[in-house]
């Protein structure tokens, strides 16, 4: 589905990503982690054209700097980890602008669009909620409002850039619970940016680990979370940290 060939990012003599490749096919959940520094943003923006790139972003066999952007936009979407939101529109309203790139115009209403902000809104839990102004929604419905935008706009691919970063723990469940019904639908596959290793490992099915913009690690999640990889880019004994962790919820 994605094919990433040598892609680098450099402002100046800093250089932000380096070489980075890898191959992404359909039913995949990508998790892309690392310390903080590491590129991991950078290159969910570098893949989408967010920031001037070099390298090859191949998608479905295409050169997507070639697409049209609607076209991209039918195929890739994307969740950032926040929002600022300064209208007061509806709940549905904001759902319903993911069709734009199906319509002559953005305002425009055309065929299957009722159906699939219907959808996305039953899908993340929103529909009693579809007439609330977004501005009065907590910072979970919010998020999920986005994320129901970007089911509504039926792309192929997800890219999320930390999704639940200020969320509460039901509010991470949720959504990443949201995700993964949503790639049980064939063709589909998703790439998130997390800090979390504990999530990352109980959602991902791969790993790209990052550090000082290049690939450490790509593989399964036994293959990159091994102990020496994970001690030796993040300078500490992370499987202790973890243990150490988990034992304050051991019972007495």
């Amino acid at each position: 589905m994605l094919k990433v060939e040598n892609l680098s990012v450099s402002y100046g003599e800093l250089t932000i990503l380096q070489g980075v490749s890898f191959d992404l096919q359909p039913g995949e959940w990508l998790m892309i982690v690392g310390p903080n520094g590491a590129g991991k943003s950078t290159l969910i923006n570098a893949i989408t054209g967010g920031v001037p790139a070099r390298g090859r972003v191949i998608f479905e066999g295409k050169d997507a700097r070639t697409m049209k952007a609607h076209e991209l936009a039918r195929g890739i979407g994307v969740l950032a980890q926040s929002h600022y939101v300064g209208y007061s529109f509806s709940v549905e309203e904001v759902v319903r602008l993911g069709r734009y790139a199906y319509a002559p115009t953005i305002f425009s209403r055309h065929g299957g669009e009722e159906q699939a902000v219907h959808a996305a809104l039953e899908q993340t839990g929103l529909y009693e909620l579809r007439h609330q102004n977004v501005l009065t929604l907590s910072g979970g419905e919010l998020q999920r409002t986005f994320l129901a935008q970007t089911f509504a706009q039926d792309p192929k691919l997800l890219l999320l850039d930390e999704p639940t970063n200020h969320l509460d723990l039901v509010y991470q469940k949720q959504v990443f619970e949201l995700i993964q019904n949503w790639l049980k639908q064939e063709g589909r596959a998703v790439i998130s940016v997390v800090h979390d290793l504990s999530l990352a490992r109980v959602y991902g099915t791969r790993a790209l680990l990052l550090d000082r913009g290049k690939v450490v690690a790509d593989g399964t999640m036994e293959q990159v979370f091994s102990d020496e990889i994970l001690d030796r880019v993040y300078r500490m004994d992370v499987r202790a940290w973890m243990n150490r962790m988990l034992a304050q919820w051991k019972e007495a």
